[in-house]
C-alpha cells in the first residue's frame, strides 16, 4: 500500500477521505487545540488494484530470485532494495514476472517498480491489457 504524507492531503473541511477497495467514505477528523485538523491514524493509506492472489504471487518470485530465508517477510509494501537487490536482481526479477505472467515489461516501467505492490499493479495492469486485446 502507499502512504501518502499528510502534507500532501489538501484538507478543505472537517472530513477525512478513508480509501477501500471497492469505494471511498468519509470518516469525521478532531481538531486539536490550535484549530487544525488532526487525523485520527497514523496515516493516510491508498489502496491498489492488484488482486491479492497476485500480490502473493509476487511476493514468493521475489523471495525465490532474492534466495530470501523462510523467515524474510516480504509485503506488499517491501522495497526490493531494502530486500538486498541490486539493479541486476530487479531486472531478473522483472524478466521472471514477464515468464510466469505471459506479459511484457517495456524497459521504461520496469525502472519504476521499486516495491512488490509496485510490481503487482503493473501486472495486473498489463495482464487486464492483454486480455482485452485477445
Amino acid at each position: 500500500m502507499a502512504a501518502v504524507p499528510v502534507t500532501c492531503v489538501r484538507l478543505t473541511t472537517s472530513m477525512q477521505i478513508v480509501g477501500k477497495t471497492s469505494a471511498l467514505k468519509l470518516v469525521p477528523m478532531g481538531r486539536n487545540k490550535s484549530g487544525f485538523p488532526c487525523l485520527r491514524t497514523s496515516r493516510f493509506q491508498i489502496s491498489c488494484v492488484a488482486k491479492p492472489e497476485t500480490v502473493n504471487k509476487v511476493c514468493e518470485i521475489v523471495k525465490t530470485q532474492l534466495a530470501l530465508g523462510a523467515d524474510t517477510v516480504v509485503a506488499p509494501d517491501s522495497k526490493f532494495a531494502s530486500l538486498g537487490a541490486d539493479s541486476l536482481d530487479t531486472v531478473e526479477i522483472v524478466m521472471t514476472l514477464e515468464e510466469e505472467f505471459g506479459i511484457s515489461v517495456e524497459e521504461e516501467n520496469s525502472q519504476n517498480i521499486t516495491t512488490v505492490q509496485e510490481a503487482a499493479d503493473l501486472i495486473e495492469k498489463l495482464v487486464e491489457k492483454k486480455n482485452a486485446t485477445a
